[in-house]
């Protein structure tokens, strides 16, 4: 497993925060959004795996204009209607 570095990253994005931004997003589809790695993964996390896959111009900036997956927004309405539901549901009462 080869080390990754920052500048080697760089010669595929324009700076560090847009780095940040690509990176981030494309560990996410990869963790939570069903995305299939474009290297092979040899053990590694998400973010790494993305990494890889944006020093080898794999993926570039274009991913941010990407919209997001019906299963990625499905996903956040569920959890906000679990978190709602939560908030509306009496706690049992405490008998002394």
């Amino acid at each position: 497993m080869a080390r990754i570095t920052v500048e080697d990253c760089l010669d595929h994005v324009k700076n560090r925060f847009e780095l940040v931004l690509v990176g981030s997003k494309r560990a996410r589809q990869l963790a939570i959004g069903g995305k299939e790695a474009m290297v092979p993964w040899e053990n590694d996390k998400p973010t790494i795996v993305a990494l890889r896959e944006i020093e080898e111009g794999l993926i570039d900036v274009n991913i941010l204009e990407e919209k997001e997956e019906a299963h990625e927004i499905l996903s956040l309405d569920m959890l906000t209607a679990n978190l709602n539901a939560d908030e509306n549901t009496t706690p049992p009462a405490i008998e002394e």
